[in-house]
């Protein structure tokens, strides 16, 4: 693996050597009139635009006002990005006690997926009260949006040679250079796979298997539409589908946040409450509906 310094004289190379792809140079922001912009940002915009005309394309053919959509994601983007942010900070707490002012520094990175779900939910809660809209059928046309703007956002990741798994020697195994990485997301296991005289980790992308997850989760929400039983059943698939994927995913990641006291990955725990209440309020629902069926026959 060959060493292409950035201005900052950081390697900046990216290999996936058991697919035979090496990517020299990739950077992690670019340069627009002076002004220093990064992919990572890019990335997360253009992944809510995607998701915003994903979840528009849905609620026309749900026959459900697209304007909608587009007057709640200004909200959503605000406070989900809010979230995110106190999300990670309260699982980081020790990094930012005694440097409050680094808590509104976003550019040294520090957004949360789930926290940027779950305020994205809540928002979306509130905004169907104050609307008079209906929540669960709202949160149907949006999830499938929600997934595709994770798939593609996850990409920030991979330009900014952060979200990994430990060592493994699999067909998507990723080599990312020693000093573009945070030297905290080296475990003593990957440590220990770093042979003399190299340069780089080799990794799990996790960034691309969520991405792919999230890719097949959309398919299956979007083929599953037009057969859904009830409101909130594509929201259940969401819910369910995303936490089986995310708790084995973060299982592997070297950059767990802990339930604070504990070793326990929070988004982890999460994940898993995720699936059982998704499966748990399907049955739920399911029989009720049965029930009701039963008793006017």
């Amino acid at each position: 693996m060959n060493d292409i310094m950035n201005s900052t004289g950081v390697s900046t190379d990216i290999a996936f050597p058991n697919l035979g792809l090496y990517l020299p140079g990739v950077p992690k922001s670019f340069e627009v009139f002076g002004f220093n912009i990064a992919l990572y940002g890019v990335l997360i915009g253009l992944g809510v635009l995607s998701g915003v005309f994903l979840a528009a394309y849905v609620a026309g053919k749900e026959k459900v006002n697209t304007d909608i959509i587009w007057d709640f994601v200004i909200y959503a983007v605000v406070f989900s990005i809010i979230g995110a942010r106190v999300y990670y900070v309260i699982f980081e707490w020790d990094m930012y006690k005694n440097n409050l002012v680094e808590i509104f520094n976003l550019r040294n990175g520090g957004l949360a997926i789930y926290g940027a779900v779950i305020a994205a939910f809540t928002t979306l809660y509130v905004y169907c009260r104050v609307k008079k809209q209906s929540f669960l059928q709202l949160v149907d046309i949006c999830v499938p949006g929600l997934a595709l703007g994770q798939a593609i956002g996850r990409w920030g990741n991979f330009t900014n040679c952060e979200v990994f798994g430990g060592y493994t020697n699999n067909l998507l195994a990723m080599r990312l250079p020693i000093s573009a990485v945070r030297s905290r997301d080296i475990s003593a296991e990957l440590a220990a796979h770093i042979l003399e005289g190299t340069n780089y980790i080799q990794v799990h992308p996790t960034f691309l298997y969520e991405s792919l997850w999230n890719l097949v989760l959309i398919g299956i929400m979007l083929l599953y539409r037009s057969h859904k039983k009830f409101e909130g059943e594509i929201w259940l698939l969401y819910l369910g589908g995303y936490g089986l994927g995310r708790f084995w995913i973060e299982g592997i990641r070297t950059d767990q946040l802990y339930i604070i006291g504990t070793t326990i990955p929070v988004s982890q725990m999460i994940a898993i409450v995720c699936v059982i209440a998704a499966v748990a309020a399907d049955i739920v629902v399911r029989y009720r509906m049965k029930k009701v069926d039963e008793s006017r026959s």
